[in-house]
């Protein structure tokens, strides 16, 4: 399974983390926080920039790039925040969550570890054009639409969709992409 495709010649990416066997831990608000308190983190001092995101139940799908559209230097923060997130989020599920997650995470998909949170794919998609940006934004933000979890986009607190709408705040630092 692919680790990356981040390639030069393009700044922006779409990004989809996935939690091993697909367990629920963010249906926690806590468990989201862990994750965009990262995500801020990385904003202030490894230069990410997060255009969108949205935290599902199970995955979390983000458009994301480096301030100075660096590429490998993007890669290695994408890697760390997984590392640092994946860690943190093992403790919380150790500590608060059914003893079945911790059971799911101390059996990986992976034999050079002993425990895994993230799937070990990306699933990284490079965004080339003004449309296909629109297509990946909006299909982030509709995705607890589509999943009858919430009526509107901008109604679950997890995501960009809220600040994109009407610019109220949001867990996440955001930043627009000119095209």
């Amino acid at each position: 399974m692919e680790t990356t495709k981040i390639h030069e010649g393009y700044g922006v990416y779409y990004f989809t983390f996935s939690i091993i066997h697909w367990l629920p831990v963010f249906i926690s608000a806590e468990a989201c926080l862990l994750l965009t308190e990262s995500l801020n983190f990385c904003h202030a001092n490894k230069h990410l920039r997060i255009n969108a995101y949205v935290i599902m139940p199970t995955h979390g799908h983000f458009i994301l790039f480096d301030a100075d559209f660096d590429q490998n230097r993007l890669q290695k923060t994408i890697t760390a925040m997984r590392q640092y997130t994946g860690r943190q989020l093992i403790e919380f599920c150790e500590k608060k969550m059914p003893a079945v997650f911790s059971q799911v995470i101390q059996t990986p998909n992976r034999s050079d570890r002993g425990r895994q949170f993230w799937q070990q794919s990306k699933h990284p998609i490079a965004i080339w054009s003004r449309p296909f940006w629109v297509s990946k934004f909006n299909y982030l933000h509709n995705n607890p639409c589509r999943k009858g979890l919430v009526r509107g986009p901008a109604d679950w607190r997890f995501s960009s969709a809220r600040y994109w709408m009407s610019e109220e705040e949001n867990d996440v630092i955001l930043t627009a992409i000119e095209w």
